[in-house]
Parts: C-alpha cells; sequence; structure tokens
C-alpha cells in the first residue's frame, strides 16, 4: 500500500499567470473610451518555445502582444494567417483584464479598427442618414 504524497508548492512567478485560452482569446478589447475594438485571434509570447518542458529555473514564456486580423477562412478551413495580416496590439496597452480586455489607449489610431472605419466611412456613409448620429 502507498501512502500519498503532498504537491510541492508551485514556485513563484513575477507577475500575474492567465489561461490564454480561458482569459485572452476570442475576448472582445475595448479602447479606454468603452468602444469595441476587435476580438483577440491569436497570441504572441517570447522565451523558450512551449512544447518543451522547462527546466527549473527556465524563465516562463511571456506575452508580447495580443494578434487579430483575419483568420475567420483559416477556422474554417484550417491553417494559420500569414504573419503579415495579423494586427499586433502590444501587451503594454492592456490596461485591464476581466470579461473583456480594456486598452489604455484610444483605438481610433489602431490598426485594428481600419475595416470598421473603411466601412463607416465607404458604405454606412452613404446611406440616407448615415452620416450623423439620430440621438
Amino acid at each position: 500500500m502507498t501512502t500519498a504524497r503532498a504537491l510541492a508548492p508551485p514556485p513563484p512567478l513575477a507577475g500575474r499567470l492567465l489561461d490564454a485560452q480561458l482569459h485572452l482569446l476570442d475576448r472582445q478589447v475595448m479602447d479606454n473610451d468603452g468602444v469595441p475594438v476587435t476580438t483577440v485571434d491569436d497570441l504572441e509570447l517570447s522565451g523558450p518555445a512551449l512544447d518543451v518542458e522547462l527546466a527549473p529555473g527556465t524563465p516562463a514564456p511571456v506575452l508580447t502582444a495580443l494578434l487579430t486580423g483575419p483568420v475567420l477562412g483559416t477556422r474554417i478551413f484550417g491553417g494559420r494567417p500569414p504573419s503579415s495580416r495579423l494586427v499586433r496590439i502590444p501587451w503594454e496597452d492592456v490596461a485591464e483584464v476581466g470579461v473583456v480586455l480594456k486598452l489604455g489607449v484610444g483605438g481610433g489610431n489602431l490598426d485594428a479598427t481600419w475595416v470598421e472605419r473603411w466601412i463607416r466611412d465607404k458604405i454606412i456613409a452613404r446611406i440616407p442618414g448615415g452620416r450623423h448620429d439620430p440621438r
């Protein structure tokens, strides 16, 4: 009969530990004014490869950017979009992680909103009444 051993406590880590799938992927991103910007499609990490077991004392991977872009086709048909098509939002711009990711910067200057701006300026603005707020 074997006796159960107590597990050793996890090593202390600097920073916040996030579960990427639970806390980040497919979350809505809002700018500092509360305006929706995009959703998180992928993450950019720096550090050791994730497919190998880390040796003791090796630093864990660090999140460097949120990636967003045209990924619908790759989700349906498989594969990955070219990295040149993905828009990077630096992790330093993220102010809060919750139900939505809140940025500490305005979304108007981010490349992630170019599709929404193009639709607003080229399509919605041509619809009668589309150039002004209905309030």
